[in-house]
């Protein structure tokens, strides 16, 4: 006899069901998300083993060069054979997990990288000099197309770090710096229907409310964000930038991948303290990603600088601002390295004006610089010439705050300490600086640290006792580089200060600036004063 069921039965029922269908799913999404984990963590296992392994294979063909020209090919048909299984691998993991896809062939690009630098010094040795100084400029083309398309196509810290390189042509090979300067404001767009999507999301209204009128081409697209004119309500021109979606997990990956590429070719590089410079830019990179730490820094900067004639800090509107979208006032400007490129090009012509309107401009940047790091301890730790605009009238606007750095008022004493003993040349003092700011070396003695501050602040000493500021040029760079690399091979440094790592990224991209464009920087006007209100008159 059939047996009649309720709607209330039939309810329950459907419900009892539903509940162990969530729970099932439940199960399944934690069993996916622990083999993610267990794939993640093997193919990170995997990729650093295959990184140590490809490094011993070449140590051994470098004893043996001998037989290079028969085992080159070979070599090279085992990485087309490995990038084909890599690929397979990652094709399979696609609809797991993007981001393993990602970490797969990220890494497998940096190991070409190494792997062909280090095949290009045994090919060498069997080639007439012309041949293989033309090998190594095609090689350096072919490496930095390699890194700039894994930069666009996967943005995140590949991209900054393009950035970063991009803007040293003082120790760059000039394929690099050429074929990765389009990665300083020509990462790829965000599709406005996401970026619409974001800012109406973080700020919570819609877009036609917030703002008057919103461009929906971007000024700019860069690794973390893009950045889009608008006009606010009440008539302002602001810079509004976005964040692009997931853009955290990505950068996480890929400090993944660059520290398992950095772990597997650390025995060819000079002994440093790698683990402090990779913490810090770790640390810098996920600190990009908080608009609202970037909003404070770029207020806390403006303020400092605000009685600088010739410096602009754009600053926050805090009530369109939120920890994925920064609204600050809008500079109408032109990117720093276009306009020095003009003047360089009319200096060589023969227009004296040229020369120095270029010298001007670099003074300005340099005496910025040096008043956010030695007078108020809190900077912009990232001057590449994408962050960087010169206005009509001449004045400079650093732009991007979110790569940034505030010192302890402690700390920034004892570096202003220790430029005063190093100008001074109290090698003494300098010495018990290095100790008390934590600078370390293998022996304890601090010869290798001299050599660090003579590369570092050498053209400021010589300009105290000349009377007139040179940046060294790239010959000179290169013979203190090589001085630098010596003392490291005899005496490595073991530790250093975590803020020194921001500190000498800062100088090292403008010195890449000043060493190519040359500048005749006038030290009486952008130089002493600063110094002299740092150094002569902070305690001790």
């Amino acid at each position: 006899m059939p047996v009649e069921t309720s709607p209330t039965s039939s309810a329950d029922t459907l419900h009892r069901s539903g509940r162990r269908s969530r729970r099932r799913h439940r199960r399944h999404a934690r069993a996916l998300r622990g083999v993610e984990k267990r794939v993640t963590r093997d193919l990170g296992r995997e990729l650093r083993t295959w990184l140590k392994v490809a490094d011993a294979v070449l140590v051994a063909i470098e004893r043996t060069a001998w037989s290079l020209r028969g085992v080159a090919d070979e070599v090279t048909g085992a990485l087309r054979e490995t990038h084909s299984e890599v690929g397979s691998l990652g094709d399979e993991l696609t609809g797991q997990s993007r981001g393993l896809v990602r970490l797969t062939q990220t890494g497998f690009m940096l190991a070409q990288v190494a792997a062909s630098y280090r095949l290009y010094s045994l090919r060498a040795a069997f080639l007439p000099e012309q041949r293989a100084q033309a090998l190594l400029e095609q090689l350096h083309t072919n490496n930095a197309q390699r890194f700039y398309r894994a930069s666009t196509k996967h943005g995140g810290a590949f991209l900054k770090i393009g950035q970063l390189l991009s803007a040293r042509p003082d120790i760059m090979p000039k394929a690099w710096v050429s074929e990765l300067s389009g990665l300083q404001d020509a990462a790829p767009a965000l599709p406005f229907e996401i970026v619409k999507r974001v800012v109406e999301s973080e700020l919570g209204g819609k877009l036609e409310d917030l703002f008057a009128s919103f461009e929906e081409a971007p000024l700019a697209a860069a690794s973390i964000g893009q950045v889009h004119r608008a006009v606010t309500l009440t008539g302002d021109a602001v810079a509004v930038k976005v964040q692009r979606p997931g853009i955290g997990e990505l950068v996480k990956l890929d400090m993944q991948s660059l520290e398992i590429f950095l772990d597997a070719i650390r025995s060819s590089l000079p002994e440093l303290d790698y683990d402090t410079i990779v913490s810090e830019v770790r640390g810098a990179l996920l600190y990009e990603l908080d608009y609202a730490e970037e909003a404070h820094m770029t207020e806390t900067v403006g303020t400092l600088l605000a009685n600088e004639e010739h410096i602009l800090v754009p600053m926050p509107y805090a009530q369109l601002s939120s920890p994925r979208i920064l609204t600050t006032r809008f500079i109408e400007g032109r990117k720093i390295t276009t306009v020095l490129d003009e003047l360089k090009a009319r200096a060589v012509a023969g227009d004296g004006s040229a020369q120095a309107e270029l010298s001007s401009v670099l003074g300005r940047l340099l005496s910025a610089y040096l008043t956010q790091v030695l007078i108020h301890g809190a900077f912009q730790a990232d001057p590449h010439p994408g962050n960087l605009l010169v206005t009509s009238d001449g004045k400079l606007a650093i732009l991007d705050f979110g790569c940034s750095k505030t010192l302890l008022p402690e700390v920034r004493e004892r570096y202003v300490d220790l430029v005063r003993a190093f100008l001074m040349s109290d090698r003494a003092r300098t010495g018990e600086l290095f100790d008390a700011l934590g600078f370390r070396t293998q022996s304890g003695k601090p010869d290798t640290l001299h050599a660090f501050a003579t590369a570092i602040l050498h053209a400021f000493q010589k300009a105290m006792t000349s009377g007139s500021f040179a940046w060294p040029d790239r010959a000179a760079i290169l013979a203190q580089g090589g001085q630098l690399l010596r003392a490291l091979e005899s005496d490595p440094v073991v530790t250093l200060p975590p803020e020194f790592v921001m500190i000498a990224r800062v100088f090292g991209t403008l010195a890449g600036l000043f060493t190519h464009y040359e500048p005749d920087i006038a030290f009486a006007e952008h130089v002493m004063p600063v110094l002299g209100a740092a150094v002569f008159q902070t305690n001790a």
